[in-house]
């Protein structure tokens, strides 16, 4: 089978099944569009009609609008689109997020969306899919990125704050709104002070704890609270509230940065950060070859990120028919924040 027989391929609006006539995360106002997860650049306004996962759907809506057509699927459930079979499985990158199951004549192909392989106390965990195709991200494809247990870096994130607490300061965490944040604050110890966060995290805790997340008592941080935090509490808040009138209100205090992006030398001194704490909801270099050997796929489309690096070790090193997709999703040069249209990872 050709790489042009593949079940999915790519098309301006964005990556597409023709024998189900529909899209996956389009960019392009569609007719049927189906959403692995919540993001902006994957969940994006005036498609005709969404499907997206069950427990994902509360977030997709606060992202594409709360009038759109959006219809939930829950996780392994099948659905027959023009005589192909799809499911939704989860990927382990937000709650909700998901792997799209395609088959069609025998044929199985996998859109991985987003993932991640370490399970969480914020979000199901990854479910490998055996397939024929699947088409993976690349976003952190080098093997400089190798991530530690995530409860090792809760362990330095929780002492930052105590140490901050002990030299009253004002301990200030930037992560991305959705997804990242969350995952935080399942890993925080609420024991050691008050929990503020910004209200672009406060929209979406909202979803997490309706869904049973163990997400800990905050308060949004706002003029009349920043007295519960001055040289004491922490905040969570997006990156684009660096250096803000807002931020200034909370008095002196320690800045950090959680991300994947943290591993590279230098990123930390160019935000002007105290600390950086390396922790992505993205699959990590030696993720992504376990996830494509668990799949079992002969195809393997890739996305954004360091595709190229990928693609080349897929086919010289582990015989893959392997291939770029160019996608418009937030690629390695991301390195902002969701309000300024980008993704800290």
């Amino acid at each position: 089978m050709s790489r042009t027989q593949t079940l999915v391929c790519l098309r301006e609006e964005g990556l597409y099944c023709p024998a189900g006539d529909f899209f996956i995360d389009p960019w392009k106002p569609v007719q049927k569009a189906l959403v692995t997860h919540g993001h902006s650049d994957h969940a994006r306004p005036y498609m005709d009609a969404y499907l997206t996962s069950s427990s994902g759907l509360p977030i997709v809506r606060e992202r594409v609008g709360r009038s759109a057509h959006i219809e939930g699927l829950d996780f392994g459930q099948t659905l027959k689109i023009n005589g192909v079979q799809v499911s939704f499985h989860p990927a382990g990158h937000l709650l909700g997020s998901s792997q799209i199951r395609i088959e069609h004549k025998g044929f199985v192909c996998v859109v991985g969306g987003d993932y991640k392989l370490e399970e969480d106390r914020s979000c199901e965990a990854f479910e490998c899919v055996p397939c024929d195709q699947f088409i993976t991200e690349s976003t952190f494809a080098l093997p400089i990125y190798s991530w530690e247990p995530s409860d090792s870096v809760f362990q330095s994130i929780n002492e930052w704050w105590r140490q901050n607490e002990e030299a009253g300061l004002t301990s200030v965490l930037f992560a991305y709104a959705l997804g990242k944040a969350q995952r935080v604050l399942c890993g925080l110890d609420p024991s050691i002070g008050r929990i503020g966060v910004h209200g672009a995290v406060d929209i979406f805790n909202k979803h997490y704890l309706a869904a049973g997340y163990p997400i800990p008592e905050t308060v949004r941080a706002s003029r009349n609270t920043k007295e519960q935090f001055q040289g004491k509490g922490i905040i969570i808040a997006p990156g684009s509230t660096q250096n803000s009138p807002w931020l200034k209100q909370f008095g002196e205090r320690s800045e950090a940065f959680v991300s994947g992006w943290m591993t590279v030398r230098g990123s930390r001194r160019r935000r002007g950060l105290d600390r950086g704490f390396v922790l992505s909801d993205h699959v990590d270099w030696k993720g992504i070859l376990k996830a494509v050997e668990g799949t079992g796929a002969e195809f393997v489309g890739v996305t954004h990120g360091y595709a190229d690096a990928l693609v080349r070790w897929l086919k010289e090193t582990e015989g893959k028919t392997a291939y770029e997709l160019n996608t418009l999703y937030h690629a390695i040069a991301s390195g902002e924040d969701e309000e300024n249209g980008k993704e800290l990872s």
